[in-house]
């Protein structure tokens, strides 16, 4: 195995530059290092022009995602010997507006997250010293969709994001879904009228590709499923609205 790896970096200023332009760099080859290792080995020893996102390296934070030779990956976890002897492309992630170099603006994720209420909404809030219990059996039912970390991964995927904008997409959903099934909550009829729409679940098409990219198994589409059987049978049925 060689002792170094090219990697092919997007590098883009949009204020000034009509285009992105691709820059290569040489960075050790070790067993050990991520995507981000090599991309901070640029920045501490090579080219401190260069701008990316990252945080914690554990694959906890999210906000290290990019496009590697590509498919959207956490940097963080994706290793430069699985890509060896190279080069590796490293891009910003698909469907988002590029700020600068590697950073993405994510804003329309953030302004729509709020409107399917990803908390628990409770008809007797305020109340106090009041536990509401669950049994393993309840935490399990929306357990693997509390799983995300916000990482933009799943968006970043979703070919019906990068033509549809107004779509909530995959994470959002599969957040909504999350409290949808939580018993302690008593807000899935508020968000019905969000996620049964044309931009809601409706917009999905099932390429699954969000579940592909998702680094933390929550399966965003298998959330957008499942809530199309639920919203069809509120909205269609005429049992549903019982």
């Amino acid at each position: 195995m060689p002792d170094t790896i090219m990697l092919q970096v997007t590098r883009y200023r949009p204020e000034s530059e009509g285009a992105p332009t691709v820059q290569e760099y040489e960075v050790p080859l070790r067993e050990e290092w991520a995507v981000l290792d090599g991309l901070n080995y640029v920045k501490d020893h090579l080219d401190g022009t260069l701008s990316f996102r990252w945080s914690c390296r554990m694959g906890i934070c999210g906000s290290c995602g990019m496009t590697v030779n590509g498919d959207p990956a956490l940097s963080c976890g994706t290793f430069l010997t699985d890509h060896a002897p190279g080069p590796v492309r490293v891009e910003p992630l698909a469907n988002f507006p590029v700020i600068r170099d590697l950073v993405v603006e994510i804003d329309d994720f953030l302004l729509k997250l709020p409107e399917v209420k990803p908390w628990l909404v409770r008809d007797d809030d305020g109340v106090d010293g009041v536990e509401f219990l669950q049994t393993p059996e309840q935490l399990d039912a929306y357990k693997q969709y509390s799983m995300c970390i916000n990482c933009m991964l799943c968006y970043s995927a979703c070919p019906v994001y990068g033509i549809e904008p107004d779509f909530l997409g995959p994470a959002a959903i599969a957040l909504a879904q999350r409290y949808n099934l939580d018993s302690r909550d008593q807000g899935a009829h508020q968000r019905l009228d969000v996620l049964a729409t044309d931009a809601g679940v409706w917009a999905c098409t099932y390429v699954g590709e969000c579940t592909r990219a998702c680094p933390k198994g929550v399966d965003p589409a298998g959330a957008i499923q499942r809530y199309k059987l639920t919203a069809a049978a509120r909205t269609l049925l005429p049992w549903g609205k019982r």
